[in-house]
């Protein structure tokens, strides 16, 4: 059914998840009620967000045409699976040096109601060194704020020991 609603016209569902899940978007709070299915509920502007230009676009259009949508929503299909198989590793504590970056506007943050990420993060890894929420920015985060991200993954990586 998700293929099938996605498939049905490709550029459409790319231009309206893209921007659905912008910063742009979760600002204008830019919702459809009653929506019949998961694309009626995303607005479709009459333009792009000005961070996707209509090349990149075509691009990712004949990268989906080839390989469907399947794929990419494989793995919602089987998280629950995912969780029952790393549970035993759920205590397993992460030694990597670690950076964690994210639009202040991504919409799966709101979705771990009751969970502080960040802190939930922090009793996990032993050394989390980068901790960066950007600011008006939504799920896209490289797109929306590339040079930002590069500054900051920059700054983490030349932190690190040679």
């Amino acid at each position: 059914m998700a293929e099938a609603e996605l498939e049905a016209d490709i550029r459409t569902s790319l231009r309206k998840i893209y921007y659905g899940a912008s910063g742009e978007a979760q600002q204008a709070k830019a919702k459809i009620e009653n929506p019949a299915g998961f694309l009626d509920r995303l607005i479709d502007l009459d333009r792009l967000p000005p961070w996707l230009t209509e090349a990149d676009l075509d691009h990712c259009v004949g990268q989906f045409r080839t390989s469907g949508f399947r794929g990419g929503l494989n793995p919602y299909r089987i998280s629950e699976r995912d969780f029952a198989q790393l549970a035993e590793v759920e205590d397993k504590r992460i030694t990597q040096p670690a950076a964690f970056l994210a639009g202040e506007l991504d919409h799966v943050l709101p979705m771990l109601s009751g969970v502080d990420l960040v802190e939930s993060m922090r009793v996990r890894f032993d050394d989390l060194r980068l901790v960066k929420l950007f600011a008006n920015t939504g799920h896209w985060l490289q797109q929306e704020r590339p040079t930002d991200v590069n500054a900051a993954l920059l700054a983490f990586l030349l932190g690190l020991p040679a």
